[in-house]
């Protein structure tokens, strides 16, 4: 059964755990912090209103086991809360009101939902006699949410609180992950319950997880072990799964090249003899011509996105195709899998791991090095070591990755400064990529950066934004400057709408319709929310902003101004094959 038809039925469904508390006489309001607490929530990202306020009411006697971040729109809490999740594996969670504060929450809900990101959204709605009478601040978001939800469901029985609170946050976290919508009226947050938690262990007709089928895993090891062109997809379900060490036991017992997708980004280190690069329209040239050349690709966690096959009538010709996933709506979705290994693949991966044989491919690895020395001569070197005058994306990202040796997260917003940070930041360590997938979400960074570094506020996070996307949600510079989160924001500024402008100057003939940008000055709205900033424009400034930026305590904004019309290569057109990449 689908989770989209999956609905509750209490009192004929009582498969859940025995992890009870005391009964406690409370409000509907109070249930939910209770709830919260109960599955360990310890940060809550939102913004109050009036089909919410008994919650936040009730959050006023809990704020020292609930840590609210106050963003200036409900879209940043939404993002936010996805950057926290991102960054630490944990569900994020989200209060909005009704009406404009649940509708502004969706496209943060839509991008969880394709990036595969636990969230729980919970959102004030009108009383109950008021339901459909389009009362003030009344919007359907069950309805408006369920096509972009793992699951939604509205409250409208106090009764039903703990249930529904416990059932959001088993959906969210297990299987293939995703956001989840309980809708609260606001008679049943005033409404009074005896509270008993239990924490949900299984539902009846939900399926999370497949059990993976042993003969599935041996037919792959066989073909890896006849394979002499053999390729690994690296996506995110390895990140997901925290199976990265299960990942490089079998990279490094078969000796088999590996490129990640962009969510896949930081499951291996940048500097593995094995990591070839990143697949995609931008990615690296060797792993996007050499998909053709493959006679076995190895799918691990990821969806064979359109940004990912190109054409898929010319994806992977001579290849055979072994797809290990968790979800089975992925399964032949969009590439055929000749043995498609369903399950959880921190369990599927070790099984496979002792099943193949020890082997080398030191020819075909060093077929994607020639392509390396290809790209480098063609497009790094020049991206990264320019001569020319005005300074480019890359080296920008270059000096800033060194500067944090490696060790920082990234937060991306979307455009040519997210596939430059993608293609030129170094990883050591996993999770340390927070950046819009599917949705390609422009006002994602920011946001996303304050949750990430609030989910690990040990680690340096680095945020690259453009001019475009940065002010998209600007205000949540307010939000960095209240918590006080020392975000690295690195804004590449070029006066345009960057990635449309380079799509219109190479299929469009140059003609730049509505994508030239008159921008503000950055520097004195920065300033005016009390936070460091500086301005780059020459290259024997870049350095030294950069390390006063790396040396400061808070949050910093240092906005590089860098070549207009500078171009993200290589570049797989829209609606060509992986190998028709292009180099200029």
């Amino acid at each position: 059964m689908s989770l989209e038809t999956l609905q509750i039925t209490f009192k004929e469904d009582k498969e859940m755990g025995t992890d009870n508390i005391q009964k406690k006489r409370m409000t509907g309001s109070e249930a939910v912090m209770q709830s919260l607490i109960h599955e360990g929530v310890k940060m809550i990202f939102g913004y109050p209103g009036g089909a919410i306020m008994p919650i936040y009411d009730a959050l006023y006697d809990y704020h020292s086991q609930l840590h609210h971040i106050l963003t200036r729109h409900e879209q940043g809490a939404l993002h936010a809360a996805q950057g926290y999740a991102r960054a630490t594996g944990d569900v994020g969670v989200c209060f909005v009101t009704s009406g404009p504060g649940a509708t502004n929450a969706i496209t943060g809900i839509a991008d969880a939902q394709i990036d595969s990101t636990p969230l729980v959204v919970i959102s004030g709605q009108v009383a109950s006699p008021l339901l459909g009478t389009d009362a003030f601040q009344e919007t359907d978001v069950v309805g408006i949410s369920q096509p972009i939800t793992k699951w939604n469901y509205q409250v409208k029985n106090v009764e039903e609180i703990p249930e529904a609170i416990a059932r959001a946050f088993y959906i969210a976290r297990s299987g293939r992950p995703g956001p989840v919508l309980i809708d609260i009226t606001k008679d049943a947050q005033f409404a009074e319950l005896d509270f008993e938690y239990k924490k949900v262990e299984k539902i009846r007709s939900y399926i999370p997880v497949t059990k993976t089928d042993e003969e599935k895993v041996a037919e792959a090891a066989q073909l890896i072990n006849l394979a002499k062109k053999p390729l690994v997809l690296v996506g995110q379900g390895v990140i997901l799964a925290e199976a990265e060490k299960d990942l490089m036991s079998l990279l490094e017992k078969t000796g088999m090249p590996a490129a990640w997708t962009l969510l896949g980004m930081s499951a291996m280190p940048t500097d593995h003899p094995l990591n070839v690069g990143m697949l995609g329209m931008h990615g690296n040239y060797g792993p996007n011509i050499k998909t053709n050349d493959a006679d076995l690709i190895i799918a691990l966690g990821m969806r064979f996105d359109d940004r990912v096959t190109g054409n898929v009538q010319k994806y992977a010709t001579n290849a055979k195709v072994i797809h290990f996933e968790i979800d089975p709506a992925e399964i032949n979705k969009i590439i055929y899998a000749d043995v498609p290994v369903l399950g959880d693949i921190k369990e599927s991966l070790p099984m496979l791991v002792e099943k193949v044989a020890a082997n080398k491919h030191e020819a075909w690895v060093e077929e994607f090095r020639a392509c390396d020395r290809i790209e480098d001569e063609k497009i790094i070197k020049n991206e990264l070591y320019p001569t020319k005058e005005g300074l480019t994306m890359g080296e920008v990202v270059r000096r800033v990755t060194e500067q944090f040796n490696d060790e920082a997260i990234l937060v991306t917003d979307v455009g040519q400064h997210q596939m430059m940070a993608s293609r030129y930041f170094k990883f050591k360590h996993s999770r340390s990529v927070v950046t819009s997938g599917g949705l390609g979400t422009m006002g994602f960074g920011l946001p996303a950066a304050l949750g990430a570094q609030l989910g690990q506020p040990d680690r340096a996070v680095c945020v690259f934004v453009g001019d475009g996307g940065f002010q998209m949600t600007i205000q949540e510079l307010g939000t960095i400057w209240q918590t006080k989160a020392p975000v690295k924001i690195i804004l590449l500024n070029n006066n345009f709408l960057g990635m449309v402008r380079q799509w219109q100057e190479m299929f469009f003939d140059k003609r730049y319709a509505s994508t030239e940008l008159i921008n503000p000055d950055f520097q004195m709205i920065t300033r005016g929310y009390g936070i460091a900033c500086e301005k780059v424009e020459k290259r024997e400034d870049l350095d030294g902003a950069i390390k006063r930026m790396a040396e400061t305590d808070g949050p910093f904004l240092l906005e590089v101004v860098v070549e207009k019309e500078g171009n993200v290569l290589p570049m797989v057109p829209a609606g060509a094959a992986v190998n028709e990449i292009r180099l200029e």
